[in-house]
């Protein structure tokens, strides 16, 4: 955008002079003629307005209340015609413009003011045709590079030259994707000017392109312009330019918001590839877990299938699952934790193999979770995993937990470490404060009874096991430590026996005992089986008494 400044030396306007003194640039997009006091009312912001001053020809005074008003319609400035009926502009005038900050231009007597509207007219609108002709150039030749599948540091790099500025681009967790030629290593390095931005900066460009002052490598301070590049709607892209005041004409920050949108769509259109890729691993994972519940699925050549996906032969699988842990404020925004997740996926995409060989990565269908295939022994699987969910932390309101299943020898059984890791991942839901890693723990019989009533438990153990459900007397403990050893070795008296160094006659003579006190017989296999879940019910019951006390 023009400035007054700028149009006034030109050439053909040589002969107007700013009287009042200024420290800022006034910037001009429209001129008028008038002769009337109050013509802030109905004007645009930043007019420069052209006026002899007719109404003011006996008390100049008069013109400070036009100024103010014009101040306050942010106009570019007051031009008055001298000669006609001012013979000159007074002093104090002057002094009332520098005072406000509006510019008071003396007029010659020798420049009609209908020629000097048309001509200053005529040159703001050259100006902004060809700034929109070259910015429309700019945008054909960005286009031209979105066709011909350039990536990201070649388009950098061509905006750099372009717009003949230093430009970085970031990607949503803030470090460095591309940057342009302009920058060398040592103290002129990238580096150094991203390490100036921070998180105010960035909370600031989130809500639409700013600028704001760092320091170069001399300690002095420029000018640097941040242009969110947002392909989806929490998460955006990063691109700066530094110096932006100096990028020379006719190129317009109007030029820089087209290279903005072919950058969006470039990189929307990159996210949609990756996207589709995901959704065929996607489609595999899927069939992969499924298939042990399928017949139509057997035989078929799993290896062989997933080697496009980095599936490789071994007689390691193990599969982890990584979720985003929503926060309250965030429990009701489904497209942010969609949102999340997606930048989560490509978050690990990057940095996990990084350190840890022949791992996949799937997103889970249905869901917000991803699913992460191990190939191969990890031993420092733990710890790689917490610095993980510390660094995207550090960076991202996203906080990053993982459970992992069983390893097993065979491709076809990662179904079952699946559904360990899903069951982890549930339990740790269910956590106030969850660690960032849990492994598998096989389920006893008694927390397949987690969610039934504690009372109910107690019922069903006293009401099959009766006096030895909970015995406190000596020979009722002994005689519910018989029947258990009992059952476990499947009613054969003589292992029974073996185990607690005690005769067979006396192990009959217990298990007699027993029989009266259950008034049933216990090798009928109904009661068996009741009796060995109330002996567990029971035993867990009370350890879990024993940890409260």
């Amino acid at each position: 955008m023009a400035t007054l400044e700028e149009v006034l030396q030109v050439p053909r306007f040589s002969d107007l002079h700013i009287l009042s003194t200024h420290t800022k640039q006034h910037e001009i997009v429209s001129v008028e003629i008038t002769e009337t006091p109050d013509v802030a009312n109905y004007i645009p912001e930043q007019t420069f307005i052209l006026t002899t001053a007719m109404a003011f020809k006996n008390n100049q005074s008069d013109l400070k209340q036009m100024i103010r008003s014009l101040k306050e319609k942010n106009s570019a400035g007051l031009g008055i015609k001298v000669g006609r009926f001012l013979g000159e502009i007074e002093a104090e005038i002057i002094a009332y413009g520098t005072e406000l900050d509006l510019p008071i231009v003396e007029v010659p007597s020798t420049q009609p003011l209908g020629q000097l509207l048309h001509k200053m007219l005529s040159y703001l609108w050259d100006s902004k045709t060809e700034q929109l002709t070259y910015a429309l150039d700019i945008q054909k030749r960005f286009t031209n590079l979105l066709i011909h599948d350039v990536d990201s540091e070649r388009f950098i790099t061509d905006l750099g030259k372009i717009i003949n500025a230093p430009t970085i681009l970031l990607n949503p967790w803030k470090e460095i994707l591309a940057y342009s030629t302009h920058f060398s290593k040592g103290a002129h390095s990238v580096e150094h000017y991203i390490h100036q931005i921070n998180d105010n900066h960035f909370r600031r460009i989130d809500r639409g392109k700013t600028s704001f002052l760092i320091q170069n490598p001399e300690n002095k301070m420029i000018q640097i312009a941040g242009f969110p590049i947002k392909i989806d709607t929490y998460f955006p892209y990063y691109l700066f330019v530094l110096n932006p005041e100096q990028i020379p004409f006719p190129t317009s920050e109007f030029a820089i918001d087209q290279a903005v949108l072919v950058l969006t769509f470039m990189l929307f259109k990159n996210q949609k590839i990756q996207e589709s890729v995901d959704m065929l691993k996607n489609d595999y994972l899927n069939q992969l877990i499924t298939s042990q519940n399928f017949e139509k699925n057997e035989g078929r050549n799993w290896l062989d299938l997933g080697q496009s996906f980095g599936i490789v032969d071994s007689h390691f699988y193990q599969l982890n699952i990584a979720t985003c842990f929503v926060q309250q404020k965030d429990a009701t925004k489904l497209r942010y934790q969609a949102e999340e997740s997606q930048l989560a996926l490509a978050w690990l995409q990057e940095k996990l193999p990084e350190r840890v060989k022949n791992v996949l990565i799937f997103p889970i269908k249905g869901s917000n979770d991803i699913a992460l295939l191990f190939q191969e022994p990890e031993a420092s699987l733990e710890q790689i995993f917490q610095d993980l969910s510390t660094e995207l932390a550090q960076v991202l309101p996203i906080q990053l937990h993982f459970t992992l299943g069983n390893a097993y020898e065979a491709l076809e059984e990662v179904a079952s470490s699946y559904v360990e890791a899903k069951i982890s991942m549930e339990e740790l839901k269910q956590l106030e404060e969850p660690p960032i890693f849990q492994y598998y723990h096989a389920k006893g019989l008694f927390a397949l009874f987690e969610q039934t009533n504690t009372e109910d438990i107690r019922y069903f153990c006293t009401k099959t096991l009766k006096e030895l459900a909970y015995p406190t007397e000596p020979s009722l403990i002994e005689l519910r430590k018989t029947l258990k050893y009992y059952l476990d070795f499947n009613c054969e008296i003589s292992k029974t026996a073996s185990v607690l160094y005690l005769h067979r006659n006396t192990i009959k003579y217990r298990i007699n005992q027993c029989e009266e006190l259950l008034e049933s017989t216990i090798q009928n296999p109904q009661t068996s089986l009741n009796l060995r879940m109330a002996i567990e019910l029971s035993e867990a019951a009370n350890q879990v008494t024993i940890r409260k006390e």
